[in-house]
């Protein structure tokens, strides 16, 4: 490690089941190594906004103990707390009060927004961190990339139930995801049996379609895709013929947020976020409404999106997260940094921090995704992760 000898930990963008599992495995083997572990709370605003001083500022830095951390990995969310602020462009309308118009004056800036990454090198200094561990989705990681390349150690660990960060085949907060989804699913069909209803299951994915192929993969629903744009008229032939040949006279299709049908615009509304995303149009709605108005059925629209990433983790999370945090500090220990700790080919595994330039991993079409039948592929899966798909 260099100068600094605490180890910092944060965890960023949205929450998901497992973050405190990761957190407690790094603090165990941190402090089992001798080091002190900082917990740095609210995402990357604890490294912008914490204010100097000779004790750590209580609203974004936590010292981090076998004692306080003892039972946190049997809850959901994240102990620090998280937030989608982005370093790189912090909004000039919510810069931190205590920061002089003489630093913000010497930051990059444009119009609306600055540059803070100076300032989180320097809290970093401060703060005697000599690596930090950032456990997030693309844009939490995009900066971790940042930090990378100005030189600061950081470990990256990947986490979103939309499981699409690359150079990895597992992210955690995805199997407990889909185990919801499933169970959500399997409780609402004796709804749409009763009713005869469509149901159109709404299931986040804004630009990658993990989670809606997963979940159809073991509900055996009909499922879309924002990589593949399809047809609607198809769509509804389908699930009218699925009404009719199911004896219980209901059918059901799960979505992604960011799917669209052909000759579609994909609306999106209010403020961008520091990361450039707007909100999506809710789709669940949307085609709810259409596959009414074309197939003359009744249709039940469900959004699934937050409670699939709310309470606690199952057992394929929790086991992967604290694997994944003690991975992350074997490397810590052997003086490796600028690496996320990933699924490879099935195996525990480290690789670069993704670039952000890149995007996210997406969904390989033509070997998981049957664009005729709107389904997963469930043949020729000899020799296959155990994940389907590899990176």
């Amino acid at each position: 490690m260099p100068a600094g000898t605490h180890i910092g930990i944060l965890t960023g963008g949205g929450d998901v089941p497992g973050l405190n599992a990761v957190i407690k495995s790094a603090v165990y083997r941190g402090t089992e190594m001798g080091r002190r572990v900082i917990g740095i709370r609210r995402g990357w605003e604890g490294l912008t906004h914490c204010k100097p001083g000779a004790d750590l500022d209580p609203d974004y830095l936590r010292v981090l103990t076998r004692d306080n951390t003892r039972t946190i990995d049997r809850t959901g969310g994240t102990i620090l707390h998280t937030s989608r602020a982005n370093p790189l462009r912090m909004k000039k309308s919510k810069l931190p009060a205590h920061i002089s118009p003489d630093v913000v004056q010497s930051l990059p800036q444009t119009d609306s927004s600055c540059d803070f990454t100076s300032v989180v090198l320097r809290n970093l200094e401060r703060l005697d961190i000599g690596c930090l561990i950032v456990i997030g989705g693309d844009d939490t990681l995009s900066f971790a990339s940042a930090l990378d390349r100005e030189k600061f150690p950081v470990l990256a660990i990947p986490k979103t139930m939309d499981n699409d960060v690359r150079g990895t085949e597992y992210c955690i907060g995805f199997s407990t995801a889909i185990t919801r989804a499933q169970a959500l699913i399997t409780r609402q069909r004796t709804t749409l049996g009763s009713h005869e209803r469509i149901g159109v299951f709404r299931i986040f994915g804004r630009d990658a379609g993990f989670s809606a192929l997963y979940t159809a993969y073991v509900t055996s629903a009909r499922c879309l895709i924002p990589e593949y744009a399809f047809d609607l008229d198809r769509l509804c032939s389908l699930l009218k013929d699925d009404k009719r040949n199911n004896v219980s006279n209901y059918a059901l299709v799960v979505v992604s947020e960011g799917a669209v049908w052909r000759g579609q615009d994909v609306a999106e509304y209010g403020e961008a976020d520091t990361y450039g995303h707007k909100k999506k149009v809710d789709i669940g709605h949307a085609l709810a409404s259409e596959i009414a108005r074309r197939t003359g059925e009744e249709t039940l629209t469900s959004d699934l999106t937050y409670d699939l990433r709310s309470g606690d983790p199952d057992a394929v999370d929790q086991l992967v997260a604290n694997t994944f945090a003690n991975v992350a500090l074997d490397l810590l220990a052997e003086g490796v940094h600028g690496r996320m700790v990933a699924v490879v080919n099935g195996r525990y595994a480290h690789v670069p921090i993704p670039d952000p330039q890149l995007g996210p991993r997406k969904v390989d079409v033509p070997s998981l995704y049957n664009t005729e039948r709107y389904r997963p592929h469930y043949g020729a899966k000899l020799g296959a992760p155990l994940l389907l798909s590899s990176v």
